[in-house]
């Protein structure tokens, strides 16, 4: 069978080098990204994100966190700014109001994770996805809360997934996609169905499986060997992912492919 849709590259050999060497060497014209995430407990995806945005050669980051947050982070995170939250201190439904204009200014948006599980952040997230048309990129329990209710995520464009297996797996039963992945399958049989899977819907999706990467969108399918396994891989990965394609819009397979290679 020819797999025309399935491109290999290594952190050696890139698929697209010419992208590397042409990335924006201001950081005035490099991009503007937004990353939203955190709760009363904790902001580590998001200050991860942060970081791994700034080694990826990011323009501008904002982020955007939970106001139950603001007398612990306070000053201590310089660009943390800050929207209601819920007496349980995950993000309120009336935090689309600064969600949805911070947005409009970034050229991306990252939901990083560490959300929570919380009703009301549910509502948030499902009318930010509705109502914003921008680059979104979503990992971690992001993405957990549009894998057991995908319909509208499923058809929106623009919409990245950073996400495990498990969450893949979850995604594909919800939007009742008639091959399972599971952790048994071979490379072949995985790249065949990330391909019908993102023929059949719009947006693109990062997962890990046998010591390989996989960048799926369009149908077209890459794998990029890795050197060593990662345990913690998704947040660095969406991060990543989000700037290089929002520095390189129209091109969204290659930038995201890129974006496991560059330095």
């Amino acid at each position: 069978m020819d797999r025309h849709y399935w491109h290999k590259q290594t952190i050696d050999t890139p698929l697209y080098p010419d992208m590397l060497w042409s990335r924006p060497e201001n950081r005035a014209f490099a991009g503007k990204l937004l990353i939203v995430g955190g709760n009363a407990y904790g902001f580590a995806a998001a200050g991860e994100a942060y970081a791994a945005s700034q080694k990826a050669g990011i323009g501008t980051a904002r982020v955007l966190l939970p106001d139950a947050l603001q007398k612990t982070v306070g000053r201590a995170f310089a660009a943390g700014e800050f929207a209601p939250s819920t007496p349980s201190g995950s993000f309120s439904q009336r935090a689309l109001g600064e969600l949805l204009p911070m947005a409009h200014w970034a050229d991306a948006t990252l939901l990083a994770g560490d959300f929570g599980r919380n009703s009301e952040t549910a509502i948030l997230l499902e009318s930010f996805a509705t109502k914003h048309s921008g680059q979104l990129t979503l990992t971690k329990d992001a993405a957990d809360y549009f894998t057991a209710a995908p319909q509208t995520i499923l058809v929106r464009p623009e919409t990245l997934f950073v996400i495990s297996l498990a969450q893949l797996q979850k995604l594909a039963v919800h939007a009742k996609f008639t091959t399972a992945f599971t952790f048994g399958m071979d490379i072949l049989r995985f790249v065949d169905s990330l391909h019908v899977f993102t023929e059949l819907h719009p947006l693109a999706v990062v997962v890990k499986h046998l010591d390989n990467i996989f960048v799926a969108y369009g149908g077209q399918v890459s794998s990029t060997r890795l050197k060593q396994d990662m345990d913690i891989w998704r947040v660095t990965t969406a991060a990543h992912a989000a700037t290089w394609w929002l520095q390189n819009p129209g091109k969204t397979f290659a930038a995201i492919t890129t974006s496991l290679v560059a330095e």
